[in-house]
C-alpha cells in the first residue's frame, strides 16, 4: 500500500471535520493508500508537520483552506527531498480548490483527487517567501485575514461580505510605487496590486481566461480606483470580462518585478489568505521553482501546458 498523510486544519471553514465521513479511509483504501490524519493545534503547525514526515509518503493532503495549503507547500520546499501535495479544499473560499474543479462534497472531492494526475505546479515568492495563488495589498483586502474566525465558521462565504460592509466608510488609499519588469522602470499610481497564479481570486472565477500554472510565470494586474463606486464597477465587469481587459488595470505577464513604494504602504499585503507584516518599502517577486501536486484532470488542459 501507498502511504499517505492528511494534514488537517480542524478549525478551516464552517463546522466540518474531515474524521466524520465514515467512509474516508475507505475511498483512500480503494485507490491503494493507507492513511493517517494529523491535526494542526496552532497557526505555522501545518508548515512543520510536513517538514518531519518521512521521505517514504506518497502523498500529503492539505485538508484545510488556502492558508493551510500555502503552509504545507511552504515547509515542503524546505525538504530535501520534496513530498507530492493534493489541495482537499475544507476552508470558507478555497480558491485554489475551487481553480481546480474541487467544489463537491468532501467524499466527491476526495475520490476527484484521487482520480487525478501529479503535475509540476509554479511556485511563487514575495523576498523568498513562497506563495501559492496570490500576494495582493490595498483597502478591504484585509477582509481575507481580519474577518473574526467565528463568524467565518458560521457563515461561511457570508462572513467575508458582512465584515466588509463594516469596512464600507473607509477613504480608498493610493499608492505612489516605482516598479521595475524585465529590466524597464515604470512609475505610477495604484490602489490595488495583485501578484498571482491562478484564474480564481477571492471567490471570483475566471479572473484571467489563459492563465497556466507551469509557465514559469505570474501575472500582475495594478488598479487605479478613486472610490467605492470604482470598486463595485471593476467587480462587475470583472464578472464578465478578463481582468487584463477592464479600463483601469495595468497588466503584465512576467517572472520578475520588483516594487517599491515611494510612501509607506497603508495595509499589509495579503499571502493566500494570510497576512504578511513587513515594514519594509521594496519587494521582489520572483517564480523559480516548481512543486508536484495531484490535481484533477478535468481542469488540466485549461490550466497547464504541459
Amino acid at each position: 500500500m501507498k502511504k499517505c498523510v492528511i494534514i488537517m486544519n480542524p478549525e478551516s471553514g464552517k463546522k466540518k471535520k474531515i474524521n466524520t465521513y465514515q467512509n474516508f479511509y475507505d475511498i483512500l483504501r480503494k485507490y491503494g493508500y493507507e492513511a493517517d490524519i494529523v491535526f494542526t493545534k496552532y497557526k505555522g503547525h501545518a508548515h512543520n508537520i510536513i517538514q518531519e514526515l518521512d521521505d517514504s509518503i506518497d502523498l500529503v493532503i492539505s485538508g484545510g483552506g488556502d492558508g493551510t495549503l500555502n503552509e504545507i507547500v511552504s515547509g515542503n520546499l524546505k525538504r530535501d527531498k520534496k513530498l507530492v501535495i493534493a489541495p482537499l479544499p475544507l476552508g470558507s473560499t478555497n480558491d485554489v480548490g475551487n481553480m481546480y474543479g474541487l467544489d463537491r462534497s468532501v467524499p466527491e472531492n476526495l475520490e476527484t483527487l484521487l482520480k487525478g494526475k501529479i503535475k509540476n505546479v509554479d511556485v511563487c515568492y514575495i523576498d523568498g517567501i513562497p506563495f501559492v495563488y496570490v500576494a495582493c495589498l490595498g483597502d478591504y483586502i484585509d477582509m481575507a485575514y481580519n474577518t473574526p474566525r467565528d463568524l467565518k465558521k458560521r457563515y461561511g462565504k457570508i462572513a467575508y461580505i458582512l465584515y466588509g460592509i463594516k469596512q464600507l466608510g473607509k477613504k480608498i488609499h493610493q499608492y505612489d510605487i516605482k516598479y521595475t519588469i524585465d529590466k524597464k522602470e515604470y512609475i505610477g499610481v495604484y490602489s490595488f496590486i495583485f501578484i498571482s497564479n491562478s484564474s480564481r481570486i477571492a471567490g471570483q472565477p475566471d479572473v484571467y481566461y489563459d492563465v497556466k500554472l507551469d509557465d514559469n510565470m505570474f501575472e500582475v494586474a495594478l488598479a487605479n480606483v478613486n472610490s467605492r463606486t470604482d470598486i463595485l464597477k471593476m467587480l462587475v465587469l470583472a464578472s464578465t470580462m478578463d481582468i487584463k481587459d477592464i479600463p483601469g488595470i495595468t497588466y503584465y505577464r512576467t517572472n520578475n518585478i520588483e516594487i517599491e513604494f515611494l510612501t509607506p504602504p497603508k495595509t499589509s499585503w495579503c499571502i493566500d489568505g494570510e497576512e504578511l507584516k513587513s515594514t519594509k518599502t521594496k519587494f521582489k517577486f520572483t517564480v523559480d521553482r516548481k512543486m508536484k501536486m495531484l490535481v484533477p484532470k478535468e481542469n488540466i488542459k485549461d490550466l497547464f501546458e504541459e
